[in-house]
């Protein structure tokens, strides 16, 4: 039995996933997950660097994770790097010092930076794996602080009809368009500008008016239903394939975005670390329910805890 180690680093969280195969041939056992919010992306919108302090956040959580990867025996490891290192001149340094890090836990082991494509597929294949293939298509929206990606695609085999990744998350959205707290009428209307402009791009390239269940993965969206189910903390197993229906899924995006910082860090789902850019966050979610309710008379989100981690553990065990 090969254990392996998934590592994804995005423009606001850093997050690890260790598994076994499953017994049964298909699928993983969870060994250990854990997640840092570290903001890697801190201003590269604005400056196209990477802060020293953001690399160094970085690094001291990748240091914790590869400690712990080597504690549990992993022996294969995948770390990708998304959209904020895609974007950064000086993405040099945060290789040289993930080079470092991993190589302790498997000689050789490096980050990657992949597409925008490719992300896509691997968020696809972790996402719908425990859904019945007969409630495709699933249009799948991964939405993270640097870019949205929108896959449409079938159950059976994971088939991915068609992708796109857009520039637009809740970090580039809040750092871009929300200065104010809470936001301003005119920040919020070029915020929805904004995301329109983005998404313009996305919906030419994907039809997602095909779409006969959507699904939501990563942390706005699985925040987003903890706060639709009227959970008091945080609780993967209940937030796991649940099913929000878009009149609740509005009334929660627009109290976030409606809300002061303090307001949102009171609230018990609520992650330190989203407490700035949720709002962001829910404008965009906004703008894809309106978009869906319109194209494919869509009126729920199904929101799944696993996602490109778990395709990213998948691919390993090939």
């Amino acid at each position: 039995m090969t254990r392996v180690a998934a590592v994804d680093c995005g423009t606001n969280s850093i997050r690890l996933l260790v598994a076994d195969p499953a017994p049964s041939g298909a699928g993983l056992v969870d060994v250990h997950r854990e997640m840092r919010v570290v903001r890697l992306g801190q201003g590269v919108d604005a400056t196209g660097m990477f802060a020293d302090e953001a690399i160094e956040r970085t690094e001291i959580a990748l240091a914790d994770y590869v400690e712990t990867m080597k504690t549990l025996g992993v022996q294969r490891v995948r770390m990708v790097a998304t959209s904020a290192t895609r974007d950064a001149r000086n993405r040099d340094d945060f290789f040289a010092m993930t080079a470092r890090l991993l190589g302790r836990v498997v000689d050789g082991a490096v980050a990657e930076v992949i597409t925008g494509d490719e992300e896509a597929r691997l968020s696809f294949l972790g996402a719908v794996g425990e859904l019945d293939p007969s409630a495709g298509p699933f249009l799948v929206t991964d939405l993270g602080g640097g870019s949205t990606e929108l896959v449409l695609g079938d159950g059976a085999a994971a088939h991915v009809r068609a992708a796109y990744s857009a520039d637009i998350g809740c970090v580039r959205l809040t750092e871009r368009c929300l200065h104010s707290d809470p936001p301003t009428d005119a920040e919020i209307a070029a915020g929805r500008d904004f995301i329109a402009e983005r998404l313009a791009p996305a919906l030419a390239a994907v039809p997602v008016g095909e779409t006969v269940t959507w699904v939501g993965v990563a942390g706005t969206m699985t925040t987003l239903a903890a706060l639709g189910l009227g959970l008091t903390v945080y609780d993967a197993e209940q937030i796991h394939l649940s099913r929000i229906g878009f009149d609740a899924l509005r009334d929660v995006c627009q109290s976030l975005i409606a809300m002061t910082r303090d307001d949102r860090a009171a609230l018990g789902p609520m992650h330190p670390g989203r407490v700035d850019v949720i709002g962001g966050g829910s404008l965009v979610t906004l703008a894809l329910a309106d978009i869906l309710a319109e194209t494919a008379s869509i009126n729920e989100l199904v929101v799944s805890e696993h996602d490109i981690l778990d395709g990213i553990a998948l691919g390993l065990l090939d």
